[in-house]
């Protein structure tokens, strides 16, 4: 059983600072200065967790949304391979660790055309229900879908982008030139079959929105005059990023003249970005916390000051330089509670609602936040996680707790008769 001597003096600590903090509500230097403490510290981790929420946003989608689509390591063979040697590789690589799928694919750049334009493209041939298993694409599909190009042999599936700069939507035809040309006796001419559009996907991302097509693989192998069935392996990893740890082992086993490539050779760059922009900014935004936390010390000291008369008052009543610290630790907790408070509850209203907003901006005056050029999506996501809540209010409250000490430590130090004989 507690010692109810020990629960007394903690108890009056807390109903003091308590009383301290609601009564500063009536105006003075000291309300000043709990206001903008308790506000430094509220927008400050309302700015950390809304940031650190689109943070993670940007590597859900980059996870999620591009890297369940592209393949995360890609084999392929500069010189001519035949089928059996295509197969003889799959085989080697289907029971390795850490694969969790392969696909025999047909990458080939070609140029699609329309009567109301053209553009240079890269264009996979595809097993279609198999990718479809393996891949997100079919998520992303506005219209049609990847099943239609087993309806279909001369179909294609093309990104919202592309289609928009072609004029074109589902059902209707364009014309896919391969780089082959058709060799006659009078002159050559450029090989090129008619597709019929049967999906229209947009992922986000304009490097693939704007030149990714694919079609049936059967189409693919006659449109550019292959002899084998494929030119390429895609294969994608339980975890996307373990691709380069894959590659270094996988790259070991492969026979002369296949190479190997992986999803960071062409995003990469783009996700260290995210990292490396998230551990800055929250550095940035730990600092402005940080000078929140030193208004709190400020504040402190002159409440130390205001109140030197009242400490004086309790020391002579009996009250211990113990309890007289313990009444500033509790103040300065309860005001660093008071901006963590608001400061979750904004973080978590903007976290959830940025989307939304940076849509309205966008709409309301024209801007475009996001290049689609330049960034690998082009809107703004969100993901709020609990962990960053929890690491923002304990770190929050450690500074607190911090900030507090020098105050409290002034305040036990005052003499009572030297605070009285001033006051």
């Amino acid at each position: 059983m507690a010692d109810s001597r020990t629960e007394r003096p903690v108890a009056l600590s807390r109903h003091i600072a308590w009383r301290q903090v609601s009564s500063s509500r009536g105006g003075g230097p000291v309300s000043f200065m709990s206001g903008i403490a308790i506000s430094g510290l509220a927008l400050g981790v309302a700015l950390l967790l809304t940031v650190l929420s689109i943070m993670n946003g940007f590597d859900r989608e980059l996870r999620g949304n591009v890297l369940g689509v592209v393949p995360h390591l890609v084999l392929r063979s500069p010189a001519p391979a035949s089928e059996g040697q295509w197969s003889a590789l799959a085989v080697q690589l289907e029971g390795s660790a850490g694969i969790a799928s392969l696909s025999r694919v047909i990458e080939m750049q070609a140029v699609v055309a329309t009567s109301s334009g053209h553009a240079g493209i890269m264009v996979h041939g595809v097993d279609a229900l198999p990718e479809a298993e393996a891949s997100v694409l079919d998520a992303f599909m506005g219209s049609g879908g990847l099943g239609m190009l087993d309806e279909t042999r001369w179909g294609i599936v093309l990104g919202e982008a592309l289609a928009q700069r072609l004029q074109v939507s589902l059902g209707d035809s364009v014309d896919v030139y391969s780089p082959q040309l058709t060799v006659n006796p009078v002159a050559s001419r450029a090989t090129f079959r008619r597709f019929e559009v049967s999906g229209i996907f947009r992922i986000g991302s304009q490097q693939l929105d704007d030149r990714l097509a694919l079609v049936n693989r059967d189409a693919a192998r006659a449109l550019f005059r292959l002899r084998s069935g494929q030119n390429a392996l895609w294969l994608r990893a339980d975890d996307a990023l373990d691709a380069d740890r894959l590659l270094a082992e996988l790259a070991a086993g492969l026979p002369a003249g296949v190479s190997i490539d992986s999803w960071t050779r062409e995003f990469g760059a783009i996700y260290e970005n995210i990292r490396f922009s998230r551990a800055l900014i929250s550095f940035l935004l730990w600092l402005l916390i940080a000078v929140a936390a030193f208004n709190l010390v400020v504040s402190l000291i002159m409440i130390v000051r205001d109140r030197r008369a009242d400490i004086a008052v309790l020391r002579a009543l009996g009250a211990s330089p113990a309890t007289i610290g313990s009444i500033f630790v509790w103040q300065g907790a309860l005001i660093a509670l008071a901006g963590l408070g608001i400061g979750l509850l904004l973080g978590v209203l903007g976290s959830l609602h940025v989307s939304d907003l940076a849509n309205f901006i966008e709409a309301r005056f024209g801007v475009e936040l996001l290049n689609a050029e330049v960034y690998p999506i082009d809107y703004l996501p969100s993901q709020l996680r609990f962990a960053d809540i929890a690491t923002i209010s304990l770190g929050v409250l450690s500074l607190a707790l911090l900030a507090t000490l020098y105050p409290a430590s002034r305040a036990a130090r005052v003499l009572p008769a030297v605070a009285l004989r001033s006051a």
